[in-house]
């Protein structure tokens, strides 16, 4: 008798499994979760797999060898809807920085025999390959917005998900801005919400983990960050992280090294 309930899979690229773990830690919830829907591939969490095609495939990690290319093509052949998570899968992630260097000479320098390894020269989102239905931002993503997403699908609407910046949740926590109290530089405002503002609660400037907002000035807050004393390197350094290859920080990075006096 086959199983009525939706079809859950969930894939790993290139990635730290932090995705993976965000949904696993979700104890309390995944219990009733479980029993409305049967999980056909997931091996962070079992060692069962039942053969697709899926309803629901979740899929962690970037793009970055040959053989990513073959696989991402058949896990979208195999799933109705595929949802990315996280920073990897949704812009490339911190391994995304090797999209601006010297890969070969990356690998003479880790490996004993880089002959025997096999990589791109860039890390690429999902999106990039296939088409992808939803993405889940955060690096990690966020605990309460992974559940809404899944709940979303089962209910069969679209996922209620904040796309305005993190300068919205400082507010809702009664945060001072560290940048205008304090002068610490802070990507808040063109960082889309998603973690609560973990770093300012903390007197730390965001460092953009959940990617662009919805509406970003990058430029404007380029400015901001060299009235706050940073040079056009360190401008650059801060664009260059967990989302260094989506568009608006690519931009922003890129504008900063062109600048007169900056880094190469």
């Amino acid at each position: 008798m086959t199983d009525p309930r939706p079809r859950l899979a969930v894939w790993k690229f290139a990635s730290c499994d932090g995705c993976q773990l965000t949904l696993l830690n979700c104890e309390d919830e995944l219990i009733p979760l479980a029993g409305q829907v049967e999980i056909g591939y997931f091996p962070e969490a079992t060692r069962a797999v039942v053969e697709g095609p899926y309803d629901v495939s979740l899929v962690e990690g970037s793009i970055t060898t040959p053989d990513d290319l073959e696989r991402i093509q058949q896990v979208r052949a195999a799933s109705r809807r595929l949802i990315t998570i996280g920073a990897c899968a949704t812009a490339g992630g911190i391994q995304a920085l090797r999209n601006f260097a010297d890969v070969a000479e990356f690998r003479s320098v880790v490996y004993a025999h880089p002959e025997y390894v096999e990589t791109l020269d860039r890390s690429t989102p999902i999106s990039a390959h296939v088409a992808v239905d939803f993405e889940l931002r955060g690096c990690p993503v966020d605990r309460h917005q992974l559940l809404e997403v899944l709940a979303a699908e089962l209910q069969g609407r679209r996922p209620r998900i904040a796309r305005h910046s993190v300068c919205f949740e400082c507010k809702r926590r009664g945060n001072v801005c560290v940048t205008v109290a304090h002068g610490t530089p802070c990507l808040g405002p063109v960082t889309q919400a998603g973690c609560g503002a973990l770093c300012p609660s903390y007197d730390r400037g965001c460092y953009g983990c959940f990617g662009p907002q919805d509406t970003p000035n990058a430029a404007s807050l380029t400015v901001r960050l060299r009235e706050h004393g940073m040079d056009d390197g360190q401008v650059r350094r801060v664009f260059r992280t967990f989302n260094a290859a989506s568009e608006v920080f690519l931009r922003a990075a890129e504008r900063a090294g062109t600048r007169e006096g900056g880094d190469p």
